[in-house]
């Protein structure tokens, strides 16, 4: 497995330009399957997860063609049963089962895996496809869903932490072709779900209310193909910011899109950072001396969980104390142990971690548990006095591109070590 052995004390200077976003990738591509014409999406991001997602495609049926930064698929044929050893990897794979439902009536698709951050259900995924009138069961570790016809009908997704933003996708997809209007109430408000819904319109799709609470969907009889192009990627922006601070430098993130991070700007602004907005994008610096602040995690267009460990590995740079709570999931807390690894003086009480910043960090061997903790190491190692081996970045390979290039061409020392 690869590793990031990296030198820390470098500010990081210069400008890095912003990827799409991987959580609007995944679903648009799965949407593809709705239609059995070509479409083609523009700037998609070279991860491991969307090339698995490119795979999964490929087994149904799909033709999938990437070439510099676009996906072609044509999805003249398809079947209905996901592949378990594809779908296992990755949670963002089960997104193909609304689109497999909208447009064969019948869907056998795989319980996914993914990063073990806590209980992830698609309990709220099932329930919308009931209501679509589709039968659904599980079993053998396989959710099969079938209908003679699917039917709008009105939709609650709000769930124990809020909406579900897979969820809400999935549902979106399957509701497109379905007859008659459906309505789902608490859904998810994300940019990622709005450039989805964005997707499907230029397919046919009748889709309003996208980034609000209420979407509603007019069924319509058939999707045509269409071209796309695929949103910044607001977590990598975020998390290029935070490492610009940690690390007393000015960055640039090209084509960043500030408008749809507005409560992590918020609290970077609190801190004391200073951002700037332009039409190239956004830019990050570091304005003297940092000050603590207080963070929850919230469903959009709350301060999001994706970014809760790389500001914790801020606020432990920081002196004084400050109290992250995570209300998203509850196993999200895997980092704390690895920072204080590095120097981190922090304490979990239920969902809470008390970070007791301004001690100085120094390198230490780390390990990598999930794709947000994995990006969190990396800002501690940025900013640690000596030398930092991140273990397991393929984590980091799921959800950023080329980090290591891109840190080097901020002047950051991070070199990767290949393992076979």
């Amino acid at each position: 497995m690869d590793s990031f052995l990296i030198k820390g004390g470098t500010p990081l200077r210069g400008e890095v330009a912003i990827s799409g976003a991987k959580n609007a990738a995944l679903p648009i591509m799965a949407a593809c399957l709705l239609t059995s014409q070509p479409c083609v999406i523009r700037r998609v991001p070279n991860l491991s997860d969307v090339r698995f997602m490119g795979q999964i495609l490929n087994w149904l049926g799909a033709e999938v063609r990437f070439s510099d930064g676009n996906v072609r698929v044509e999805a003249k044929k398809i079947k209905g049963a996901g592949d378990y050893d594809l779908i296992r990897k990755m949670r963002g794979s089960f997104c193909i089962m609304g689109p497999l439902l909208g447009r064969l009536k019948r869907a056998s698709v795989s319980l996914p895996g993914g990063c073990v951050i806590g209980a992830r259900p698609i309990n709220l995924h099932l329930k919308g496809f009931k209501s679509l009138g589709a039968n659904v069961k599980t079993e053998g570790g396989y959710v099969h869903a079938s209908a003679k016809r699917l039917t709008g009908g009105r939709i609650f997704l709000g769930g124990r932490a809020g909406s579900t933003v897979l969820g809400t996708a999935n549902v979106l997809m399957a509701a497109v072709l379905a007859e008659g209007v459906t309505v789902i109430e608490s859904a998810a408000c994300e940019p990622e779900v709005v450039d989805l819904a964005n997707f499907l319109n230029a397919m046919g799709a009748k889709i309003c209310g996208a980034g609000g609470p209420t979407v509603t969907i007019t069924g319509v009889s058939e999707l045509r193909g269409a071209e796309h192009e695929v949103i910044p990627d607001r977590i990598e922006a975020a998390t290029y910011a935070i490492a610009a601070a940690a690390t007393n430098g000015q960055v640039l993130l090209r084509g960043a899109r500030a408008d749809h991070m507005h409560a992590v700007l918020d609290k970077l602004a609190d801190s004391g950072v200073r951002l700037e907005t332009s039409a190239e994008g956004l830019t990050v610096r570091r304005n003297g001396r940092l000050k603590s602040v207080d963070i929850t995690t919230l469903p959009y267009a709350g301060f999001p969980t994706d970014v809760q460990a790389q500001m914790m590995a801020l606020m432990a740079l920081i002196p004084g104390i400050s109290i992250i709570t995570e209300r998203i999931f509850e196993a999200r807390f895997t980092h704390v142990s690895e920072l204080a690894r590095l120097g981190a003086d922090i304490e979990i009480e239920g969902p809470s971690a008390i970070v007791k910043g301004g001690k100085p960090l120094s390198g230490a061997p780390v390990m990598a548990s999930d794709l947000r903790a994995s990006a969190a190491l990396v800002i501690a190692g940025l900013a640690a006095r000596g030398t930092t081996q991140v273990n397991r970045v393929y984590h980091l390979d799921r959800g950023y591109e080329n980090m290591d290039i891109k840190l080097r061409q901020l002047g950051a020392r991070v070199q990767r070590i290949e393992e076979s």
